[in-house]
């Protein structure tokens, strides 16, 4: 079971990534709705692991990023991208995401990557700190 923080400008997505989090086991310990609202949910929570929404109006998912680990340089934060948008993802790679799931994503899809990266806590060596790119 982890702390999970979900951040996406859409209600719709936000309660979609949570509903399965919560089916999964985990804990929705908090949602933000902009990068803004990301950091000051992450500071106040810590959470296990952060999915980001990319592309948010204000402080995107990117600069968010960048700002939470500046906090927190183990905080594990999973982007979540459009498919046009893929360029944008290795930018992502380079500042610190651990991760990456590109919309639509199946449930299956969205837990396997985060499963995954929950457990490098308990992996060793590179393949632990290796990002991931999920289609």
């Amino acid at each position: 079971m982890a702390r999970v923080l979900v951040v996406d400008d859409a209600l719709m997505m936000r309660k979609a990534i949570g509903t399965f989090l919560i089916k999964a086991g985990h804990v929705v310990v908090d949602e933000a709705a902009s990068g803004d609202q990301a950091v000051v949910a992450y500071k106040k929570h810590y959470p296990d692991l952060v999915t980001m929404d990319l592309t948010m109006s204000g402080a995107d998912g990117i600069d968010a990023l960048t700002r939470i680990t500046a906090l927190d340089p183990n905080a594990r934060v999973v982007m979540v991208s459009a498919l046009g948008q893929k360029h944008r993802v290795f930018d992502a790679l380079q500042n610190g995401a651990k991760g990456c799931i590109l919309k639509p994503f199946t449930e299956d899809r969205l837990l396997s990557i985060i499963d995954e990266l929950l457990g490098a806590t308990t992996a060793s060596g590179a393949e632990a700190s290796k990002p991931s790119l999920h289609q």
